[in-house]
């Protein structure tokens, strides 16, 4: 594993890869806040590092296509998926959510999926809203969560 921190419009952005995969990240420097171990390794960190930049300049679904691996139960894997499929510029609420990973009445759990999320922005967990379309927490502050969120609503119209 290895990990890079880039500058982006909200600050900075940690990701923590595994040859190309990313298993952590998230708007901090300090790779300790991601809670993953990093010994010192190789990692192909230009591919998630390229996709993350073409997001900001615009490209909204360049972060799609970048492997992520995190370990959680049944549902929680379910909704992490479910939550890569929410375009950006369309959040969800948490009751779409649960619906979407296949249990409608689960709206806590997808809550939780959302606040155990340990891969941000690749799995988009800031484009999930509170029914009343208030934006709700975001582990890495409401401020970023409300800029992610206008620059996919600006960029996609």
């Amino acid at each position: 594993m290895a990990s890079i921190t880039i500058k982006t419009p909200v600050g900075p952005f940690t990701i923590v890869a595994r040859d190309e995969t990313v298993l952590a990240a998230g708007f901090t420097d300090d790779v300790n806040a991601l809670l993953v171990p990093v010994p010192p390794a190789d990692a192909d960190l230009d591919r998630p590092v390229k996709a993350v930049r073409a997001y900001f300049d615009g490209d909204l679904t360049a972060i799609d296509g970048i492997a992520v691996e995190q370990r959680g139960g049944p549902f929680l894997e379910t909704a992490w998926a479910a939550l890569r499929a929410v375009p950006a510029g369309a959040p969800v609420t948490y009751t779409g959510l649960a619906a979407a990973a296949g249990r409608p009445p689960a709206v806590r759990a997808a809550a939780q999926a959302c606040a155990r999320n340990a891969v941000a922005l690749f799995v988009p967990c800031h484009r999930v809203v509170r029914t009343d379309g208030t934006l709700g927490g975001y582990r890495w502050g409401i401020e970023i969560k409300r800029s992610l969120l206008a620059h996919e609503r600006e960029t996609g119209s």
